[in-house]
């Protein structure tokens, strides 16, 4: 099985696909504990590096077949220099060590769909240049719509596949929205219901169990199943009188329209803009993009699916759970989770899909392996 290693590997979404497709990872950095103590939890922590990628000793990385992940980039807006020695870039410096001496024949990259645009996606192509630290690797890259890889969620991220095995093309997308005008093989996008649409609509708990466990020297909360992360909130009345207004698809308009009074002062002062606050998801159609607080409704279109006009007994007046969020990305229900709600949430939202790294795995692997001609 050909070989890996997962940098700013998070909770381990892009580890999961990876493995799921016939990786084997040997090697994961993450700095933030929780995230670590996820991945751990998942992979085992007997080649998880908790702590700052600064700090790995070269000595204790190893000649893999592949590596991914991304480092997050550094302020978009105001980050003009391109000058590699400019302490903002000191995350890409150290990508571009660990790549080095890792010596991988791949590497991917994922990152916000608005990376192409930033001076570390421009650092990155001074440095396959001639005379440049990666000048062994060609590069492909574009955004990929996650919906159209099988993931049952429109979430649009920048991906770059480096090579130096010969140019390895991005992935051509296995489903879409409209898939009668395409190939036969391509199919419809995953709904919400075919991801979420088992999950019970009533969750037992507001809160996680007591339960802590030693990692890498601290106590932190979890494991926790599936079902324990399956957690309610307890909305003021006002806020579930908001909820009930809102149909499948609707949002905030829907209030003014119907009891503007339960309008807040910001909402009633701003009469245009997003649609997508306090707004529902749809049933039949992917979910929008999954952030790190998707258990409030005033921050997207989180509110659960399952609306009946006038049938409150038919209604699901919450937002999305953990649980339903991380079914979402694609987390299978086996997987464990450590860290607070808030850690948790965030771990979720910041992950990389499943399935979207399950379709790259796949796509880059027979190269990989010498089963196709770059």
């Amino acid at each position: 099985m050909p070989t890996m290693i997962d940098l700013f590997a998070g909770c381990g979404g892009m580890t999961q696909g990876f493995t799921e497709a016939g990786f084997t990872p040997v090697l994961a950095v993450e700095f933030n504990a929780h995230a670590a103590a996820t991945y751990a939890a998942n992979f085992g922590d007997d080649h998880t590096f908790y702590g700052d990628i600064a700090t790995l000793n070269e000595a204790d990385v190893p000649e893999v077949d592949l590596v991914i992940g991304g480092p997050p980039c550094q302020g978009f807006s105001n980050l003009g220099s391109k000058d590699i020695n400019d302490p903002r870039n000191q995350l890409w410096r150290e990508y571009v060590r660990i790549v080095r001496k890792a010596r991988p024949k791949v590497f991917v990259i994922e990152n916000v769909d608005r990376f192409m645009r930033s001076p570390e996606f421009a650092l990155l192509l001074e440095e396959v240049k001639d005379e440049g630290l990666l000048q062994d690797y060609a590069l492909s890259y574009g955004q990929l719509n996650a919906a159209n890889y099988g993931v049952g969620q429109r979430r649009i991220r920048t991906i770059v596949i480096g090579s130096r095995i010969g140019k390895i093309e991005l992935p051509n997308p296995t489903h879409a929205q409209n898939p009668d005008t395409l190939e036969a093989t391509v199919k419809p996008w995953v709904t919400l219901r075919e991801r979420i649409g088992d999950v019970p609509f009533q969750s037992p708990s507001t809160d996680l169990p007591e339960r802590s466990e030693e990692v890498f020297g601290m106590m932190i909360p979890g494991p926790f199943t599936a079902e324990e992360i399956h957690l309610r909130r307890n909305p003021r009345a006002k806020s579930l009188a908001r909820y009930k207004l809102v149909p499948p698809g609707g949002g905030r308009f829907d209030i003014a329209k119907k009891a503007p009074e339960l309008l807040p002062r910001c909402w009633a002062e701003k009469p245009t803009g997003t649609t997508d606050v306090m707004g529902r998801l749809e049933w039949d159609k992917p979910s929008v993009t999954v952030r790190t607080e998707f258990f409030k409704p005033e921050k997207g279109r989180y509110l659960h699916p399952q609306w009946v006009e006038g049938e409150e007994s038919q209604q699901v007046n919450r937002p999305i759970t953990h649980r339903e969020a991380a079914r979402i990305q694609d987390f299978p229900d086996t997987f464990k989770w450590c860290g607070t709600k808030i850690e948790i949430a965030r771990q979720i939202g910041n992950a990389v899909p499943v399935g979207l790294a399950r379709a790259i795995a796949q796509h880059v692997k027979p190269y990989i392996e010498g089963d196709m001609a770059s």
